[in-house]
């Protein structure tokens, strides 16, 4: 059985950059209560996606080896993956403390890309996150003194994985923009939750042999959330419109284009890496807007 947390939700074994588990009981009551597909266009860690009610999901993103991982953890049943994370655990004698055998483990991995040996490296990785280099190696460094398979990953782990195995829900890899959104109609929901353009991180920086995020990007994301509009397909926006005083021009003008809703919600994001210490919380203003 899953276990939910205090929340009432259950928590992503990936510590993803910007993931909206904390936002949950803020976004989760503002969508629809019918959908029939639901679409997470950038599902990085899958909070949103694990937790929504619908009859189908989509999951994509344009990390091929997250999806890898994502597909392996829901073929496999869950005394496998456990089994597999344990024995790894073992055979490189990994812990907070052994920085050689995390090496050794991270050199076989960009070696093998083996979908399961990704998630054992991301529980001894610095902050337990995601990071590849412009050759698609794994290059997060060792989490010395903090980071391990310690219970509570572990139980966040089972959770996911028992939620995982009765939804109806398929992972798949594509650019946004080559998403194929043609057999969606109006009982079906898009999020999206993209890269800010106004912040940075290591998902969006266009450094880590992946598409980055630029003005580009955020035009073109408006004008496929303008086609679904069009086609009376409801769809949530995740973005921020202000960051240490940065504007998201381009947001805005669109925002006041339209007749969308804006919701503010209240951030919290100490653990990601873009969150600065001594920045007044108030300098984010962070968004959920709706065409419904």
């Amino acid at each position: 059985m899953f276990v939910l947390s205090s929340t009432g939700f259950i928590k992503s074994p990936l510590n993803y950059i910007g993931g909206k588990y904390r936002l949950l009981p803020q976004i989760i009551p503002l969508f629809p209560n019918d959908i029939e597909t639901f679409v997470d266009l950038f599902v990085g860690g899958a909070n949103v996606a694990i937790n929504v009610k619908a009859n189908r999901i989509i999951c994509n993103d344009n990390l091929s080896f997250l999806i890898l991982l994502y597909n392996e953890l829901k073929k496999n049943d869950i005394k496998y993956t456990f089994d597999y994370i344990k024995s790894r655990i073992k055979e490189f004698q990994l812990s907070d403390k052994n920085e050689e055998g995390y090496r050794l483990l991270r050199n076989e991995y960009n070696n093998t890309h083996q979908p399961l040996d990704l998630f054992v490296l991301l529980a001894y990785s610095f902050n337990h996150q995601i990071r590849f280099n412009s050759r698609h190696e794994f290059n997060t460094p060792f989490g010395k003194n903090r980071s391990s398979f310690n219970p509570k990953m572990e139980e966040n782990l089972d959770s996911f994985l028992n939620k995982l195995s009765y939804l109806n829900i398929d992972f798949e890899c594509n650019n946004f923009k080559n998403f194929d959104f043609s057999n969606l109609g109006k009982e079906d929901f898009v999020y999206c939750d993209p890269p800010y353009l106004i912040t940075t991180g290591t998902y969006n920086d266009g450094k880590r042999g992946f598409t980055g995020w630029g003005e580009a990007d955020e035009n073109a994301l408006i004008d496929i959330l303008d086609s679904l509009d069009k086609r009376k397909i409801r769809f949530a926006l995740s973005n921020v419109i202000e960051h240490k005083g940065r504007y998201n021009d381009i947001l805005i003008t669109w925002i006041r284009k339209n007749s969308h809703k804006v919701h503010y919600l209240k951030s919290n994001y100490k653990n990601s890496n873009y969150h600065t210490k001594g920045i007044d919380k108030g300098s984010s203003i962070e968004v959920l807007i709706t065409n419904y």
